[in-house]
């Protein structure tokens, strides 16, 4: 049998092994050195690109910069972008200083308790607005200095209110407020006494009908159809025909040499049916209204109770909308005196600041109106008449004016 025999030291078989591990090692460190180097040139090639892309763009920036600095209207041109971007800030915080006439118009009494204003000063810069005013309260008649004319309009405060809201036409959709007609030449709005207060809606105006606002144009061979709707005294754009919604038709009527839809604030008790069709004007015991154009107002709501008599009764509520939030609270009269108006007549000389809802003189709040305790029906709302709540200053009284110092009665 044969047998090997190993003639190779111990340590010559661990040499052997240690130089096949150097030569691994030696082998794999050339392997990562040119991956390294490969990789370097790589990220060199890409850094190199990179700054040349960059110099490239910096020449491009630097160009259109001198082009910009070029334009003499530069500056105006950034001003107007700055304002253009601020828009939709600004509108939203727009306040309507003339709504001052109509909150005027429902503050102040002009019936026998008559107060007149000598100054008045409107705050709109606050979160709460308010009316800072002296005036004078009309005492002409015993017992003459009558201190309950000041105590009765400052309890009215708690029942003044406001509305607003948008106009609908009958498939309810919105009207643009540029559209509606709401006061006279004189700033009086439309009031029916019998049924309330009423607007003009120019139907005819440009974006003013909603029903057409998307119809299309109308083609030659539609034209030519024998189904284009039609009505006596009505009014319809030749882009009606085009569609079944855009076909709507409302009677029209004529103000100022404009045809226009009147439209009633106000709903109108015919309007509710037992059983209405789906076509004629409907009104719900909720309040809800139907095939109609009419107000949709944010504070007022409506219902209606049938009686045994098959009629109904409606009732109106306002108890969000409180033009002086406060009641009696939102109005202080730090003063007051005795005096003569311009007349001779005795008054009651005071002033008074009356904070009001913001929400008033927001410009975003369409179609405001203030309203006095009588509702919608006062008449003292037009620019004519509250000239008349304006008057000179009453004077102090005489030492020697016995009637005008005496305190009379409460």
């Amino acid at each position: 049998m044969a047998r090997e025999i190993n003639l190779v030291p111990d340590i010559k078989g661990d040499m052997i092994k240690t130089l096949k591990l150097r030569n691994l090692i030696f082998f794999l460190c050339i392997i990562v050195a040119a991956v390294s180097v490969g990789a370097i040139f790589i990220l060199g090639v890409i850094a190199g690109g990179q700054r040349l892309a960059i110099d490239s763009k910096k020449t491009t920036i630097d160009n259109l910069s001198a082009k910009l600095d070029s334009y003499s209207d530069l500056n105006d041109f950034l001003t107007i972008k700055t304002q253009l971007s601020n828009l939709d800030s600004t509108i939203n915080n727009k306040k309507v200083l003339s709504r001052t006439f109509n909150i005027l118009s429902a503050i102040i009494p002009t019936g026998a308790d008559k107060i007149t204003i000598s100054e008045l000063g409107v705050d709109l810069s606050s979160d709460t607005p308010f009316f800072a005013f002296e005036a004078q309260a009309n005492a002409g008649q015993p017992p003459y200095i009558d201190y309950s004319v000041l105590d009765s309009f400052k309890k009215s405060m708690k029942y003044m209110r406001y509305d607003y809201g948008t106009y609908v036409d009958k498939d309810g959709n919105t009207i643009p407020a540029y559209c509606m007609i709401e006061t006279n030449t004189d700033g009086a709005f439309f009031i029916d006494p019998d049924k309330g207060r009423y607007a003009y809606w120019n139907i005819n105006s440009e974006g003013c009908n909603p029903a057409t606002a998307n119809a299309d144009t109308v083609s030659d061979t539609s034209s030519n159809s024998t189904n284009t709707p039609s009505a006596t005294n009505t009014n319809t754009s030749s882009s009606t025909a085009s569609t079944d919604s855009a076909a709507t038709t409302y009677a029209t009527e004529d103000y100022s040499g404009t045809q226009v839809v009147k439209i009633w604030r106000t709903p109108q008790p015919e309007w509710y049916k037992e059983n209405p069709s789906t076509t004629e004007p409907s009104m719900t015991l909720d309040g809800v209204i139907s095939n109609v154009p009419h107000f949709e107002s944010a504070c007022i709501t409506y219902s209606g109770q049938v009686k045994a008599d098959k009629t109904v009764k409606w009732e109106e509520n306002n108890d969000t909308c409180l033009l002086v939030p406060g009641g009696d609270n939102g109005i202080v009269t730090p003063e007051s005196s005795n005096g003569r108006d311009a007349s001779g007549e005795l008054v009651l000389r005071f002033a008074a600041t009356i904070n009001l809802d913001p929400k008033v003189y927001d410009f975003n709040n369409t179609h405001m109106i203030a309203l006095s305790p009588s509702g919608y029906y006062n008449v003292t709302d037009s620019y004519v008449q509250i000239q008349a709540m304006f008057g000179e200053r009453a004077k102090d009284c005489a030492k020697d004016d016995a009637a005008c110092n005496s305190k009379g009665e409460n």
